[in-house]
C-alpha cells in the first residue's frame, strides 16, 4: 500500500519550546518520523515523505510547502493512476505507532478508514474511493465523516490509542516515555527527559545536563 507521510520540518513542534530549542525539536521530530517509517514498512506499507523542507531519511522525500489539505488532496487525485490501489496517509508524529496498529488500519475494509486523533484530528487515513477529499482544518475527523457521507463512501474508524496520540504538547511526552518503543523514546531519555510522579497525574520533566 502506498503510504504518504506528511512531515513539517521547517519549524517543527513549536509547542515543545519549553523543553527543547529549535535544533532539538527538529532532531526529535525526525526521530518520530523514522519510527513511523519503520512501523509503516513493517506493516506492509510503502512509505513516501512529503515535507515542507528537505529531510534526510530512508524513504523517498518530496518537498512541498503548501498546506496539508492541498498536499494530501493532490496525492488522492492520483488514486486512479495507481490502478485503483488505496492510498494511506499517516502523520509523522505518531511516536507510539506500531506495525500491528497500522496493519489493522490498512486491513479494515471500507472506502475510507480513519484513525481519529485526540482532540478531534485525523491521524491516519486509508482512502479507496476517488470521490473522497480531505479537510485538515479544525476538528477534521468530523469533516471527514461528513465528506465521506456526502460522497457516498463507506466510512470506518479504527479505535487505537497508539494511533490517537500525536506528539505536540509537553504532556504528550509522558505517553512516549510510558508507551514508546523506538527512537523517539530513546531520544527523550538521552535528552534528560524523565517522568515525575507526584500525587496527581504523571508529568514529563527535563534534567538539564
Amino acid at each position: 500500500m502506498r503510504v504518504v507521510v506528511p512531515f513539517g520540518g521547517r519549524e517543527p513542534k513549536t509547542r515543545l519550546a519549553p523543553f527543547f530549542d529549535a535544533d532539538e525539536r527538529r532532531d526529535f521530530a525526525v526521530s518520530m518520523l523514522r519510527d513511523v517509517l519503520d512501523a509503516v514498512r513493517a506493516a506492509g506499507g510503502d512509505p513516501a515523505v512529503v515535507a515542507d523542507a528537505p529531510v534526510s531519511v530512508e524513504a523517498p522525500v518530496a518537498v512541498d510547502d503548501r498546506p496539508l489539505t492541498e498536499v494530501v488532496g493532490d496525492e488522492l487525485d492520483e488514486l486512479d493512476e495507481f490502478g485503483g490501489d488505496p492510498v494511506a496517509v499517516v502523520m509523522a508524529d505518531l511516536a507510539l505507532a506500531t506495525p500491528a496498529a497500522l496493519a489493522r488500519l490498512f486491513e479494515t475494509d471500507a472506502d475510507v478508514v480513519a484513525a481519529p486523533g485526540l482532540g478531534g484530528g485525523t491521524n491516519a487515513l486509508v482512502v479507496r474511493h476517488p470521490e473522497f477529499s480531505v479537510d485538515y482544518h479544525g476538528a477534521s475527523i468530523l469533516d471527514h465523516r461528513r465528506i465521506a457521507r456526502d460522497a457516498g463512501c463507506s466510512f470506518a474508524e479504527v479505535d487505537s490509542m497508539r494511533l490517537a496520540v500525536d506528539v505536540d504538547e509537553p504532556s504528550d511526552l509522558v505517553e512516549v516515555l510510558v508507551h514508546g518503543e523506538g527512537r523517539a523514546r530513546e531520544w527523550l531519555v538521552d535528552a534528560g527527559v524523565r517522568l515525575e510522579r507526584g500525587t496527581g497525574r504523571v508529568a514529563a520533566v527535563r534534567e538539564r545536563r
